[in-house]
C-alpha cells in the first residue's frame, strides 16, 4: 500500500497536471462544465489525429489491416464525442450567460486540432489557417498537414497501386480535392464484387463509418449551440448556428456516399 519512491496511479497519468488545467474566469457554477467539456473533447481529438496518422501511414504501406483497426477507433473516438454533446447540454441559455463574457474571443472555430482532423482527413482549406497565423509552431504543424496526402488521398492512392484507373492525379495536395467520376466507378466497381475486392470493400466501408460519426458530431454541435445560444453570434466571430449548418453539407468521402446512388 505504500507508493513512496514508486510510480503511483497519478504519476504515470501526470493527474497534477490534468486536474489542475481548469482556471473559471468568473463565479457561475456551469463555467466548469464548460471547460471540462471542451478539454476532454481536445484529448479524444489528440487521439483520433494519432489514430489518423498511423491509419494513413498504414495505407502508405499496403497495411490494410491495421488501418482497419485504427479507422474503427477513430469512428468510436467520435461516438465517444457525440455522448458528451449530451452532458453539455444540460446547461441552459441562462447558465450560459452567466460566464459567456469571460470567453472574450475565444471559440471552438480556433481548435487547431479539429482543423487538422479535418485536414488530415481531406476537407482542405487554406483559408483556415488564418485564425492560427498568430501562433507560428501551430501553423507549421498545420501546413505540414497540407503539404502530405490527406487520409482519403492515401486511400485513392492505394486504389491506383491495386492497378483501378482513377483519372488525373492531384497536382497539389494543399487544395480541396475535386469530386472525381473516375473514382466513384472504381468504388462503385468494388461494391458491385465485394467478394473480389473484399480489403478495399471493407477500407471503404470503414472509411464510411468514420464520416458517419463525425457528421453526427457536427449535427450534435450544431443542434447543442442552437439550444443554448440560439442564433446569436459565435464568439470568435463566426455566424455561431448560420455556420455551423453550413458545415453540415461539406462531405470528406464524396465518392462513397454518391456510389450509394449509383448502385
Amino acid at each position: 500500500m505504500s507508493f513512496d519512491g514508486r510510480m503511483s496511479y497519478g504519476d504515470y497519468l501526470q493527474l497534477e497536471k490534468v486536474l489542475d488545467a481548469q482556471a473559471p474566469l468568473s463565479t457561475a457554477h456551469d463555467e466548469m462544465l464548460f471547460i471540462i467539456q471542451h478539454q476532454t473533447s481536445e484529448l479524444w481529438m489528440k487521439l483520433a489525429l494519432h489514430e489518423m496518422r498511423s491509419a494513413s501511414q498504414a495505407l502508405r504501406e499496403d497495411r490494410l489491416q491495421p488501418a482497419f483497426k485504427m479507422l474503427s477507433r477513430v469512428a468510436r473516438i467520435f461516438e465517444q464525442l457525440n455522448s458528451a454533446w449530451d452532458v453539455l447540454r444540460t446547461m441552459t441559455p441562462s447558465e450560459y450567460t452567466d460566464f459567456r463574457d469571460s470567453l472574450g474571443q475565444s471559440s471552438g472555430f480556433q481548435s487547431y486540432q479539429y482543423r487538422a482532423v479535418e485536414f488530415l482527413a481531406g476537407n482542405r482549406n487554406e483559408a483556415m489557417l488564418k485564425p492560427h497565423a498568430h501562433l507560428p509552431e501551430t501553423l507549421a504543424k498545420l501546413d505540414a498537414i497540407l503539404d502530405a496526402p490527406s487520409l482519403y488521398d492515401e486511400a485513392i492512392l492505394l486504389l491506383s497501386r491495386r492497378g483501378f484507373e482513377t483519372g488525373p492525379s492531384r497536382e497539389a495536395w494543399r487544395t480541396q480535392r475535386a469530386y472525381s467520376d473516375a473514382v466513384c466507378e472504381v468504388w462503385k466497381s468494388i461494391y458491385q464484387q465485394p467478394e473480389r475486392y473484399w480489403e478495399l470493400y471493407e477500407l471503404a466501408e470503414k472509411l464510411v463509418d468514420f464520416e458517419d460519426y463525425f457528421r453526427r458530431w457536427r449535427f450534435n454541435h450544431v443542434t447543442t449551440v442552437e439550444r443554448i445560444i440560439g442564433l446569436k453570434r459565435g464568439t470568435g466571430g463566426t455566424g455561431g448556428v448560420s455556420y455551423l449548418r453550413r458545415m453540415l453539407e461539406v462531405e470528406l468521402f464524396p465518392e462513397l456516399w454518391r456510389l450509394r446512388t449509383e448502385l
